[in-house]
């Protein structure tokens, strides 16, 4: 199954092979949170502080419009990247730093079709990462939190046994196409949620 990715100004668009997807989850950690603050995008995280993320082989996804407006961020050095639509920052994915991880946690919010999102992927919120961020309490799921963490270690070292090259937002020696930004120290403190 096949399904659109798009930003919300229609700029940056592309495909997802859904058949690539290891998992899906919700994270609540304190960085999922700070992205989606700083982006200040509505709908890419839940009330409770949830960012509904597809965990995929980079090579599922292909973009076919608007790639010189992808940029990119990371919260601090040595930190996950962080991939948004410059055009209208829409959230697109996180990889590791190295493109030769085949890893990217697709952000569902450029996923804009919901009811294909679920039919693909199942709904969300089965497996959910740092409960204990969450703004409000969230049931954690342990055992499949351990399945879904298997299935992408089993993605992970299948793609390395079979060489795959790096691809999407990294060059062919696994470096990225574009430089992902740190915040800065002031950004990093907006970015954090209002004290109680």
């Amino acid at each position: 199954m096949t399904l659109e990715l798009r930003c919300r100004c229609g700029k940056v668009r592309g495909t997802v092979n859904a058949r690539r997807a290891y998992a899906r989850a919700t994270c609540y950690c304190h960085d999922c949170q700070a992205y989606a603050r700083h982006l200040g995008q509505p709908g890419v995280m839940d009330a409770r502080g949830g960012t509904d993320i597809i965990a995929m082989n980079p090579d599922a996804v292909t973009f076919t419009s608007g790639e010189e407006h992808i940029a990119g961020l990371c919260l601090r050095e040595g930190g996950l990247l962080r991939w948004y639509a410059g055009c209208c920052r829409t959230p697109l994915g996180n990889t590791p730093r190295d493109g030769r991880t085949a890893y990217v946690g697709i952000v569902a919010a450029c996923l804009p079709d919901a009811v294909e999102r679920d039919a693909a992927f199942g709904p969300r919120d089965r497996i959910v990462l740092n409960a204990g961020s969450a703004m409000d309490r969230v049931q954690p799921t342990p055992f499949a939190l351990v399945g879904g963490g298997l299935r992408i270690a089993a993605g992970i070292t299948m793609a390395k046994l079979r060489r795959q090259t790096p691809s999407l937002f990294f060059d062919m020696n696994g470096q990225p196409h574009r430089t992902a930004h740190p915040l800065s120290a002031q950004e990093r403190r907006s970015a954090r949620p209002e004290p109680a």
